[in-house]
């Protein structure tokens, strides 16, 4: 991005909202749904009728904490709930219930993007806009369902260290991933349980000042967010260019369109007009809820996926693929405790991409019919050349099917490897024989002309055949060091 001598650099900060997955409300006892029909789920607490009282819900205080914990935040002994100010039909009681200047966590890290702060707050209504065209009886309408009025939310937001819109998507990924394995949310972003805001500017690269920011709002997808984000910085960067100035306000990204519009200039805190919320006491998180939020925080993935790289030698993307599926690295670890002497923890991660390729990507691996000894098993045999791999991947298509001993189907079907005492090497011979050109090739020190002839080895064992070993008689008998 270079223009008249200048380099311009993108600086993000990212919002994200997390719908906790709690059995009631923030301040209320109103049941929680998704799907449910319209305002069946509401009470004078989440409509903000006269009178009514907000209780906190003691099970979101703890995810709260549980998530502060895992990101590496510090928790605050006290912290407070202000009243957010604002008038809008998604807002019942023309306000909404937050934490301002005493978050309940601060600080903290996930990767390379440093924590600015947790907070807990309740979650609007939905505007619902009726019609493809968005007109009920030729007036312009929305209706609201106030079932997710009230439901408990989780702000977490970033300071402005994210410098591209790949690593939006890829940081947005791995919060999500760690918060599901905390189990404090679903977060389904097609049904809102986890939105992401993009703060988004640029400046002159070296600059160590930021230049003004535009929020972009609700970006439900990893996809949208990057292709939002992307946009963004296109149209600050052109505007600079031009001589103009970026102006701080609230945009939306259109997916379909790609196109960008202004929804209103960005508010300030003061425009909220935040005051203490008088009909709550200050929360007070204890050193037992402290304990017990501690007490539920499971390795986190990138955790895991340390340790897969540190301690058993995977490679970064198969500790990754691994640690970032609880299912998986749960699978993995079985099979691994079961693994035979012999059996590397590289060797059998090698494994789970192919029966994952087998069951289906969202399927659990536990929940198949082979079982993590089975695939240990079978990975084995392969190590220690009972049975090729192309012998095993058939092995594997069977258990998939019918489960049992992978030893099992390899004796009954026949699949067993096959040594020179087989008449391997008499094999090898053939396959020279029936292509000199190939054989020529390869005596000659082209490598790459020998697959005619493993080829043809296969092909006549189906499959039993071990591959090294094929490779190694036909070099001997070719004389190739």
């Amino acid at each position: 991005m270079t223009s008249a001598g200048i380099d311009y650099e993108p600086v993000i900060g990212l919002e994200i909202h997390v719908q906790l997955r709690t059995t009631t409300k923030m301040f209320c006892g109103c049941e929680l749904s998704f799907g449910d029909p319209p305002n069946v789920h509401t009470c004078p607490v989440c409509l903000g009728l006269p009178g009514a009282l907000p209780v906190v819900n003691a099970r979101a205080v703890h995810f709260a904490t549980m998530i502060g914990l895992a990101l590496g935040c510090e928790i605050a002994p006290r912290s407070l709930f202000h009243r957010k100010n604002y008038f809008y039909p998604d807002s019942p009681k023309g306000y909404q219930i937050s934490q301002y200047d005493v978050p309940i966590c601060s600080g903290g890290r996930l990767g390379d993007v440093r924590i600015h702060r947790v907070h807990l707050e309740e979650d609007a209504a939905k505007l619902v806009h009726v019609g493809t065209s968005g007109r009920i009886h030729g007036a312009d309408r929305s209706v609201v369902d106030f079932n997710r009025c009230g439901t408990p939310l989780v702000e977490i937001v970033t300071e402005p260290d994210i410098r591209s819109p790949a690593q939006a998507h890829e940081w947005l990924a791995l919060l999500r991933v760690t918060l599901r394995q905390l189990g404090v949310s679903d977060v389904n972003m097609e049904e809102g349980s986890l939105r992401c805001d993009a703060n988004v500017s640029v400046r002159p690269v070296g600059s160590g000042q930021l230049g003004t920011k535009t929020e972009l709002k609700n970006m439900n997808s990893f996809r949208f967010l990057e292709r939002g984000v992307a946009a963004e910085i296109a149209r600050q960067t052109e505007l600079l260019r031009g001589g103009r100035e970026v102006v701080q306000e609230t945009l939306h990204f259109d997916p379909a369109s790609g196109t960008l519009t202004s929804l209103r200039s960005k508010e300030e805190a003061h425009d909220y007009r935040y005051f203490p919320e008088p009909d709550l006491v200050p929360l007070l998180v204890s050193g037992e809820m402290l304990a017990a939020a501690r007490a539920e925080v499971p390795e986190l993935p990138a955790a895991r996926a340390a340790r897969y790289e540190r301690e058993l030698g995977l490679h970064p993307d198969r500790a990754r693929d691994l640690a970032f599926r609880a299912d998986r690295a749960a699978y993995f670890e079985r099979a691994l405790a079961s693994a035979p002497d012999g059996l590397g923890a590289v060797e059998l991660a090698n494994w789970i991409p192919q029966l994952v390729e087998r069951i289906g990507s969202d399927a659990d691996p536990s929940e198949s019919r082979v079982s993590p000894e089975a695939l240990a098993a079978l990975a084995a045999m392969v190590v220690s050349r009972q049975a090729s791999r192309d012998a095993a991947r058939e092995v594997l298509r069977t258990l998939v099917a019918e489960g049992g001993d992978p030893r099992a189907v390899v004796e009954r079907e026949g699949l067993g490897a096959l040594s020179d005492d087989g008449g391997l090497a008499d094999l090898v011979a053939r396959a020279i024989a029936a292509d000199p050109d190939a054989a020529d090739k390869v005596a000659a020190g082209n490598m790459k002309a020998i697959g005619p002839l493993v080829g043809f080895v296969m092909r006549e064992t189906k499959g039993r055949a071990d591959g090294g070993e094929v490779t190694r008689l036909i070099r001997e008998q070719l004389a190739v060091r």
